[in-house]
């Protein structure tokens, strides 16, 4: 086995397949086609005299020889780019850089717009891929570079992953500006009887940051009131609209859809907080590049609105909205 024979550019298609466990996504993360991927894998198999990778049910497996192979490659691929492209000053304003970011479908809709204005005005020829990763595959796909950063309720253990927090949240209510308990005082905070004797829709996207409002409502036995599971945070505001439910979602985005949409917020009792992250490699610490990134993100959770700050209080809740129906028929028109 001679080195000097071996093609290097086959070992990074050797650390994606090891990764996605597919000849296809493989191709697809280092963008070559189906038949260059596998006639890499080919090339590689001629090299090693050895398999590499069997098919099973769950997509390609890796060998003996390729799991002591894989895990050093990557390693490598790391020491090396960071070495050519780490001392590089990066330069927004001419970059062309496509970033990866993974944010939860609640993340699109709160953090990729302000994100997507700021590059268009600092970096206009960067590009930007929100790339959907299920929450424990988050380490996995930045240390394959499938994603460069990732935000959200994230506490990765896994060597080499850096994380900071970004903000501490927490769980609230909220429903269309008619709702009312079905017994008690409406105050601005539910009670626990309150809360037992009302209508859930939660929202359980299929990749998500968000799996603990269900466990916050087994922790309170308030698992029984979920009567409808939506796919997408997105689908809320009109499910809140036009029925009878309470939307239980993070604080934030309670504020925007009382800012957008006009819905009532109230307080969860004893609600448990929670923190936002950013999570990358720790390969990419010196990336002049990947600083900038990550700079530009603690800025935007600094300097914008939706930063967990407190609504004006002719928008709050309780008293301001109650004189406004009162003055409104059943159909929300003026009287």
């Amino acid at each position: 086995m001679n080195f000097r024979q071996l093609d290097l550019n086959l070992l990074r298609v050797l650390a994606a397949i090891h990764r996605t466990g597919s000849v296809t996504m493989a191709g697809k993360t280092l963008s070559l086609s189906q038949p260059a991927t596998s006639n890499a894998l080919a090339r590689l198999r001629d090299y090693f005299k050895d398999e590499l990778f069997v098919r099973s049910r769950s997509g390609l497996k890796p060998t003996r020889l390729c799991e002591q192979l894989a895990p050093a490659v990557l390693v490598q691929l790391h020491a090396l780019e960071t070495a050519i492209t780490g001392h590089e000053e990066f330069d927004p304003a001419h970059s062309t850089m496509h970033w990866h970011m993974s944010l939860s479908d609640l993340g699109e809709i709160l953090i990729l717009p302000h994100l997507a204005g700021s590059l268009r005005s600092q970096a206009p020829g960067a590009r930007l891929s929100n790339i959907s990763v299920a929450v424990n595959d988050v380490p996995d796909a930045l240390e394959a570079r499938e994603i460069d950063l990732a935000i959200g309720i994230l506490h990765p253990r896994h060597q080499g992953i850096r994380t900071e927090l970004l903000f501490s949240e927490r769980y609230v209510a909220v429903s269309s500006p008619q709702w009312r308990p079905a017994s008690g005082r409406s105050g601005r905070t539910l009670t626990l009887s309150q809360l037992a004797q009302a209508a859930f829709v939660v929202a359980s996207p299929t990749a998500t940051f968000h799996g603990s409002v269900e466990k916050m409502l087994v922790q309170m036995k308030l698992q029984d009131r979920i009567v409808l599971r939506a796919r997408h945070f997105g689908a809320l505001p009109n499910l809140t609209l036009t029925s009878d439910l309470l939307a239980i979602v993070p604080e934030m985005y309670a504020k925007h859809l009382q800012q957008c949409y006009g819905l009532r917020i109230w307080g969860i009792p004893n609600a448990p907080a929670y923190e936002v992250r950013l999570v990358w490699h720790k390969s990419t610490d010196n990336d002049s590049a990947h600083q900038w990134m990550r700079s530009l993100v603690h800025r935007l959770f600094k300097e914008q609105a939706w930063q967990n700050h407190p609504l004006p209080e002719h928008m709050a809740t309780g008293a301001a909205i109650d004189q406004q129906l009162a003055a409104m028929d059943v159909t929300g028109r003026p009287t």
